[in-house]
């Protein structure tokens, strides 16, 4: 029977009751979920109607600041720590797998695809000129042709859609036959997330600063193989202990060398002194992605 008279005991209930003729079976999961872990949080808070309101009106704020080239939703997620909390939970620690962290709210789709070798910076700005090799595989075996996009800001801190100033700094391009693949990049600076926004009041209101430390995003994909999204962050880079989206994981902290050689320079055709690193990138093959611990069965007791 339906509830008229609805208390803080019964309200909750009713609610969730009446999402029983949901068709999704997922859909009703998760919004029942949400109806009980929101109710709950405003019990436990006790917000005044004031707050509830301004609450109400950082959403509507974060909102209004999305478009096609900022995503400030995706840095709401990211700078309360809950993009990782969902990476953590879907991708986790797979053993011998390269580790993922989150994507931003700067990727841009459909960048444009660059030759082994190409360079993905127009121009440095003050920036120093980078040599990125590596390789990517699974299972001990190199996987041909995978795709990469790569993306960073540039040394004074802004991704390209920031600026308006056409496409620079992100790229795709492909693995060759070996797996193996290098391009050019800036030596990735670290950076503030945008603070012009209600992400940016809050960061202040609650004491924190929005830096990220140096890196440089990658996203990895290949046929057969769970789509990888991760960073390399610069070694002895600034706000690696203080990541405003707590991306940060120890085994993504690479060096990023300066090479003096002209000998060594002359192999990339790039002039001394320079930057490089080199990674070797490991996927999770879709079937080991999609094993999921069964729960274990309760014993009956006597």
């Amino acid at each position: 029977m339906a509830i008229r008279n609805f208390t803080e005991a019964n309200l909750t209930r009713e609610v969730i009751r009446r999402l029983e003729g949901t068709p999704d079976p997922r859909l009703k999961q998760v919004m029942g979920k949400l109806v009980k872990h929101l109710h709950a949080f405003v019990r436990d808070a006790n917000p005044t109607w004031e707050e509830w309101m301004a609450g109400i009106q950082f959403l509507t704020k974060s909102g209004q600041m999305c478009d096609d080239k900022r995503q400030e939703f995706i840095l709401v997620s990211d700078t309360l720590g809950v993009s990782m909390l969902v990476d953590l939970l879907n991708y986790g620690r797979n053993r011998g797998a390269t580790e993922s962290t989150v994507l931003g709210p700067f990727f841009v789709e459909k960048a444009p695809e660059f030759p082994l070798g190409g360079n993905i910076a127009r121009d440095l700005k003050g920036g120093e000129l980078c040599v990125v090799t590596g390789s990517v595989a699974s299972g001990g075996k190199r996987v041909p042709g995978a795709l990469l996009e790569v993306w960073q800001a540039g040394a004074d801190g802004f991704y390209d859609v920031q600026k308006n100033e056409g496409v620079h700094l992100r790229g795709r391009l492909r693995a060759d036959a070996k797996g193996e693949f290098w391009f050019l990049c800036a030596l990735p600076a670290h950076y503030p997330v945008p603070t012009d926004g209600p992400v940016g009041r809050m960061l202040k209101a609650t004491g924190r600063h929005p830096m990220r430390p140096p890196h440089l995003h990658f996203i990895i994909q290949a046929p057969r193989y769970k789509k990888l999204v991760t960073h390399l962050f610069v070694k002895g880079g600034k706000y690696l202990e203080s990541d405003a989206v707590f991306g940060v994981k120890e085994s993504l902290v690479v060096d990023f060398k300066r090479v003096a050689s002209q000998e060594h320079a002359a192999k990339y055709g790039v002039t001394a002194p320079f930057r490089k690193v080199h990674y070797d990138f490991v996927l999770v093959p879709e079937r080991a992605a999609a094993v999921r611990k069964k729960p274990a069965k309760k014993r009956r007791s006597g």
